[in-house]
């Protein structure tokens, strides 16, 4: 009887928990109708191939970056009045140095966790950049960006140039003598900027560089609108990435739209627990082990102690790297105004150079005239044009991003700072055309070799005499997979130049065709199911 007793209200107080869950689910559905669409993106199939962890590894990295900044904000002070140090570094105690410097260096050392936490967040900061960046290779060498991603790849893109400037406002908030020298840079770069750079470097930093506001404001940028911007940005890419479904390698069976993978519920989002975890470790012991952004041993911004070995975080290298690279003398004055070209060049440079890869999808659907859906990816060496592209602007902004460490090369090669310099100047141009045409036929070769092993299999090294008493090879046989997997590119070909509507061929026209041919004109033809067959009897 006392059992009975003791075991009811035990029932009762879970009966009442798992009715108040009940209600408030209910409650939520009610107002919400959640569970479709809980239940829709729970069935939303994603492949399983180890490329695809990329932009994984970018997402998780900004969780990171999150959760390490919002401790940071709580010990950060924004301010750049200036205080005398007295804090436990005592190669710095008693130097003037403004508050911004001293909070960092009070997080470094007094706060406890205080350097982890911030090692923890400038790594995880590398590591987003990079991992965006090498998604988007990824989505570039595959052709993923295609109709109808288009508009995915410019959001993608444009993350990539917000996380590039997340990170910087970020890197420049200490006031050290390495930031100071990064915003330096960025004041003389504006300044270059003819009848507008003034005033925008006035109004960016509150006055004549360093100013009294620039921390302020790069702290307002760097912990609300930046976030908030890649935060958005986010939300609208994986939108889309549900709603074109996801793009996925050919295999036997695999159709355009027919993904093969798990569903979010509950396999990839277990999966996706995990490798959060990783990252998050990794990154911890990136930070535990290796120091980074050691503020203590540059001090706090004085423009006369500037020497060679300033580089900026590895990502923002091109910009400064292009600043390098310009010839002397090219400045003039006219209209009492100074035009110094040899800042306005290099920022139109890379100002094309990035309106030209932003936009490229619709670039190559134009010279293509190719308006089908695509959700199968490409082999990169199935595009060799777009491939040899790809390899002519990675070797183009990585000529730049070398020539921000001219400094470094010359004193640790022992090599004269001119030398450097010109050879660099020289790659500039030359590299990626050597890049282009290497690469184009290196994927040609490896389209013929392709070709040949699917009509004819494996060279097996077994030699065989025949009854004539001829000598021949055994080849293996490739599986069903393998085959499909040699033969699955599609057969394009360069446009037919054709009269437009009203019987006329523009200069458009002519150039479209000619784009066209350029693209398409060097390639290797899949074979045909009759040459398969026939290579297939013969063996």
């Amino acid at each position: 009887m006392s059992t009975t007793t003791a075991a009811r209200p035990a029932a009762q107080t879970t009966a009442s928990k798992g009715g108040f869950t009940a209600a408030a689910a209910n409650y939520l559905e009610d107002r919400t109708s959640i569970s479709g669409a809980v239940k829709e993106f729970g069935r939303k199939i994603f492949p399983d191939h180890w490329s695809f962890l990329l932009g994984e590894v970018a997402l998780y990295s900004f969780i990171v970056i999150l959760l390490s900044g919002t401790f940071l904000t709580f010990f950060f002070q924004a301010s750049m009045a200036e205080v005398t140090y007295n804090g436990s570094y005592v190669p710095l105690k008693g130097i003037e140095m403004s508050s911004a410097m001293q909070s960092t260096l009070n997080i470094s050392f007094e706060v406890r966790g205080g350097l982890l936490v911030r090692q923890i967040h400038h790594w995880a900061a590398l590591l987003f950049v990079a991992a965006i960046g090498l998604h988007m290779l990824r989505i570039f060498f595959t052709g993923a960006f295609r109709k109808p991603r288009e508009l995915n790849w410019v959001i993608g893109f444009v993350l990539f140039i917000l996380a590039m400037a997340e990170g910087f406002t970020g890197y420049s908030l200490p006031d050290d003598l390495l930031s100071g020298n990064g915003l330096r840079i960025i004041d003389g770069l504006i300044k270059g900027l003819p009848v507008v750079g003034t005033w925008i470097s006035f109004l960016l930093f509150g006055g004549e560089f360093p100013g009294t506001a620039i921390v302020g404001r790069l702290y307002t940028l760097h912990i609300l609108l930046l976030p908030a911007l890649v935060v958005a940005f986010i939300a609208l890419h994986l939108m889309f990435v549900v709603i074109h479904k996801h793009t996925q390698y050919a295999a036997p069976g695999r159709t355009q739209g027919n993904v093969v993978g798990y569903p979010v519920l509950p396999v990839y989002a277990a999966k996706a627990g995990g490798f959060f975890f990783i990252v998050f470790g990794v990154v911890a012991l990136m930070a535990s082990f290796f120091t980074i952004n050691p503020i203590w041993n540059y001090g706090p911004y004085d423009p006369s102690p500037v020497s060679a070995g300033t580089q900026p975080d590895w990502y923002i290298g091109f910009a400064d790297g292009a600043l390098r690279l310009v010839p002397p003398g090219w400045e003039f004055v006219w209209l009492d105004r100074t035009w110094s070209f040899n800042i306005i060049i290099p920022v139109a440079i890379l100002g094309l150079f990035i309106v030209t890869v932003m936009f490229y999808p619709f670039l190559e659907a134009w010279i293509t005239g190719d308006k089908r859906e695509h959700h199968i990816l490409d082999r990169p060496r199935n595009a060799a044009t777009r491939t040899a592209i790809g390899a002519a602007g990675v070797t183009f902004y990585a000529v730049f991003w070398a020539a921000a460490s001219s400094d470094i090369m010359a004193t640790h090669f022992k090599l004269t700072m001119e030398g450097v310099i010109h050879s660099l100047q020289a790659l500039l141009f030359i590299g990626p055309l050597i890049a282009f045409v290497v690469t184009k036929r290196v994927c040609l070769a490896l389209q013929k070799k392709d070709r040949s092993i699917a009509l004819h299999g494996y060279e097996s090294g077994r030699i065989v005499k025949l009854p004539g008493g001829e000598f021949i090879e055994v080849h293996e046989q490739l599986s069903d997979y393998e085959r499909w997997r040699l033969v699955s590119q599609e057969a394009y070909e360069p446009l037919m130049l054709r009269p437009n509507r009203r019987g006329k061929i523009t200069a458009a026209n002519r150039m479209r065709a000619g784009l066209s041919r350029w693209f398409f004109e060097d390639r290797i033809l899949p074979p045909t199911r009759g040459e398969l067959e026939s290579g297939h009897d013969h063996h």
